[in-house]
């Protein structure tokens, strides 16, 4: 099953619950990222690998916010 058939069945109070599960982690990864990089001798792969994480929990935080924002006709 694609994402946006999963979000499709999804009630609103259970993606806004998501979407701050998914805000959060985002947060700690980067929180995460900047340690390693901070650190000068972690492993790049490890670091590549914690931000494709991120940039696929992005696409997923903007796909919710997306289904929860009515849209508009001007």
């Amino acid at each position: 099953m694609n994402i946006t058939a999963d979000i499709s069945m999804k009630t609103d109070e259970v993606l806004r619950v998501e979407l701050e599960v998914f805000r959060e982690e985002h947060r700690d990864l980067d929180e995460a990222i900047k340690a390693l990089q901070a650190v000068g001798t972690a492993d790049q792969l490890t670091i590549q690998r914690l931000k494709k994480k991120k940039l696929r929990l992005k696409d997923m935080i903007a796909i919710i916010e997306d289904r929860l924002t009515p849209d508009i006709i001007a």
